[in-house]
């Protein structure tokens, strides 16, 4: 059992609370127990580690490949449909399982450097993934890619991730959850996309789906169903657990499809905007009630795992598409980062600091030019400067289920230099 104590704690609860002179417990479990002040919390039998700066949940990343940190750069001025016919597609075919253990290995270090502790990925290889990330401490939720393109049974990845909840559930790890990842309504026809959501639906799993990232990418769906929100309405996709990336290309009535059926959102402003796919209508998809997390999506698209930054862009965006500059606080964000993340994987267990959750925890350092006002300032003033002026590089050390994974800006169970040198080895080739 361990006892933090830290000036400020952020619980990242619905008020977005900023606790002065406080603790978080630890137990032995990894679990969260007594969070609040000092001065009031209970007699704790473990040791005491005081912490300068400020403690705050693991971010949650909501939308990710991370294994396409090999891919880092590669057709960085194209538009989306071109970058993946022409560059990304190509270059994936080329990756062997090795190559993406290894890119996933280095995405899940930048993350948690980051304070990303939990990440939603949709990629190939669970086998190498999963072993990638337990190497790393992190947390993720795996939707191993089902996608009819050249090169791809869907058919065969459908019944593998199946095969893989049946024999060993849809949680086989404290830190691994299984999900399905379809890819799209344009890489999948109607009747696939049916036949996955009717496994996923049978099995309570969660899954992912890319759903209006571009005006050019599902054009034919357009216009045949009205919108791809009204087609996966139509076969019946959004009446299990849906978590849809992107979501950029709404219409009033997509929203009100979203929120009838609880569709969560994974809002990816960093990649959306290198893209140009356009700016994602969050402040309408949260006044209808629905679950919106944030992402970074792959970091051959935005090109880094950074949520900090998202946060800004969300931010920023969210105020420039409306005119409003209040449409989004910094409370609002940073709770999108955090606890707006967990709840659109309909997760109770991380993503907020309070007793029984996971101990995803993150120290922020206060050292930097952003807190040069200090952390006696009043609660707005404190968040503003956390989350507009601050950054991953004020991250400074992360525990992931109460184990420190990151301590003084380096991850603890790996060789941050090995893992970049591998990743880097794969790059060479795939450019040679």
């Amino acid at each position: 059992m361990e006892r933090l104590h830290a000036p400020i704690v952020l619980p990242c609860d619905q008020t977005c609370a900023v606790l002065r002179d406080a603790v978080v417990d630890v137990d032995d479990a990894g679990r969260l127990g007594y969070v609040g002040p000092f001065a009031s919390a209970p007699a704790h039998p473990g040791p005491l580690r005081s912490l300068p700066g400020i403690l705050m949940p693991g971010m949650v990343n909501t939308h990710a490949h991370s294994p396409m940190t090999v891919l880092r750069g590669m057709g960085g001025d194209l538009p989306l449909m071109r970058w993946l016919a022409e560059i990304i597609w190509p270059a994936e075919s080329l990756l062997t399982p090795a190559d993406i253990e290894a890119g996933m290995l280095l995405g899940s270090v930048e993350m948690l450097r980051n304070g990303i502790t939990t990440s939603v990925e949709q990629y190939f290889q669970p086998e190498h993934m999963i072993r990638a990330v337990l190497a790393t401490g992190g947390r993720m939720v795996l939707g191993p890619a089902v996608v009819d393109t050249p090169g791809h049974d869907w058919r065969r990845q459908l019944d593998e991730v199946s095969a893989r909840i049946d024999v060993d559930g849809v949680r086989p790890h404290d830190r691994i959850e299984i999900a399905y990842g379809p890819h799209s309504a344009y890489t999948l026809s109607p009747e696939q996309l049916t036949t996955v959501a009717e496994a996923a639906r049978s099995r309570d799993a969660l899954l992912l789906l890319h759903v209006a990232e571009s005006l050019g990418e599902d054009s034919v769906q357009r216009i045949e169903h009205g919108s791809v929100p009204r087609l996966l309405a139509k076969i019946g996709l959004l009446d299990g657990r849906v978590l849809a990336a992107h979501s950029v290309h709404l219409s009033d009535e997509d929203i009100a499809l979203f929120a009838d059926h609880d569709v969560a959102v994974a809002h990816c402003p960093g990649s959306n905007a290198k893209l140009a796919s356009g700016i994602a209508r969050l402040p309408a998809l949260q006044a209808a009630g629905v679950r919106v997390g944030l992402g970074t999506d792959g970091p051959a698209s935005n090109d880094d795992l950074d949520l900090w930054e998202e946060m800004r862009l969300a931010g920023l965006l969210a105020r420039l598409s409306t005119m409003d500059s209040s449409a989004l606080t910094a409370a609002d964000v940073l709770l999108l980062a955090t606890r707006g993340g967990a709840a659109a994987l309909g997760r109770d267990d991380i993503g907020v600091l309070e007793p029984g959750r996971w101990a995803d925890v993150v120290h922020v350092d206060v050292s930097s030019e952003a807190f040069a006002g200090g952390l006696s300032v009043p609660a707005e003033h404190l968040l503003a400067n956390l989350v507009w002026a601050a950054g991953a590089r004020d991250v400074r050390d992360v525990w992931v289920g109460g184990e420190q994974v990151v301590a003084a800006r380096e991850p603890t169970k790996v060789d941050r230099a090995k893992v970049q040198a591998v990743a880097g080895t794969v790059t060479a080739r795939l450019k040679s």
